[in-house]
């Protein structure tokens, strides 16, 4: 009874180990950034954000016209000028210098906002595609290459860029 239990008992070992190294792990790959650039809605996002950007720049020419006029006028003043009128002159040309500092780096964080927000949606559908795929595919990662972070890729290694861009109609 003993030994019908132990050959039972290996069998059953024997049995999972075997069920076990059958299902080899599966990866994919892909390079997002090449995905994203064949998509066309990043085409209308950079569309958008190229407007956003061109508005921001003609405020901020504006502003540069202002600060080169007003210190054309502070040229224009002479020797004859009295002091306080130079020194309002002058005080008024740093208060426009700062504001066009501080539009500058406003600017910038609005690019960098508007960017993300026109882009999210891209990425989005970019990633549920790639979900979508893994599991058809039933993968268990898939790493982006793009980042160069992965340090070693097998050629077992599935590429889903192709199957994504299919299933994106793309």
């Amino acid at each position: 009874m003993r030994n019908l239990i132990r050959i039972i008992a290996v069998f059953l070992f024997v049995g999972i180990t075997t069920a076990v190294s059958a299902q080899t792990p599966k990866f994919g790959h892909i390079d997002l950034q090449a995905l994203i650039q064949v998509m066309p809605e990043r085409a209308s996002a950079e569309t958008q954000f190229n407007a956003f950007q061109s508005d921001l720049e003609d405020i901020f020419g504006e502003m540069q016209k202002d600060l080169q006029t007003k210190m054309m006028e502070f040229e224009a003043l002479g020797a004859d000028a009295s002091e306080i009128k130079r020194n309002a002159k002058v005080s008024e040309i740093q208060d426009m210098q700062q504001r066009i500092q501080n539009y500058q780096q406003t600017a910038n964080a609005q690019l960098q906002q508007k960017q993300t927000e026109l882009l999210k949606p891209v990425f989005d559908k970019a990633e549920a595609a790639i979900g979508e795929v893994a599991k058809e595919k039933g993968l268990l990662y898939v790493f982006d290459i793009g980042s160069k972070v992965v340090l070693y890729k097998s050629n077992e290694s599935v590429d889903v860029l192709p199957l994504v861009r299919t299933k994106l109609g793309i």
